[in-house]
C-alpha cells in the first residue's frame, strides 16, 4: 500500500506532518511532500490518522 496525495485538494496546512513527520513533510515554501510512500506496518496507524484528520481529504492510501 502507498500513501497518495490529491495535490488538486492539499492546502498544505501540515496536520499530517504533525501526525507522522517522517511520511510527511512541509518546506518552508508550504509545499508537501511525501518522504516516505510505503504503508509499512509499523507506520499504518498513524498513516490511517493523516488520513482521517486531513481537513480537506486530500490523503488516502491505495493498494
Amino acid at each position: 500500500m502507498r500513501v497518495h496525495v490529491d495535490f488538486g485538494l492539499c492546502e498544505s496546512n501540515g496536520v499530517c506532518m504533525g501526525i507522522i513527520g517522517e511520511v510527511f513533510h512541509l518546506d518552508d515554501d508550504d509545499m508537501l511532500t511525501v518522504l516516505q510512500p510505503d504503508v509499512t506496518p509499523e507506520n499504518e496507524s498513524r498513516v490511517q490518522e493523516a488520513v482521517r484528520q486531513c481537513p480537506r481529504q486530500a490523503i488516502s492510501i491505495r493498494e
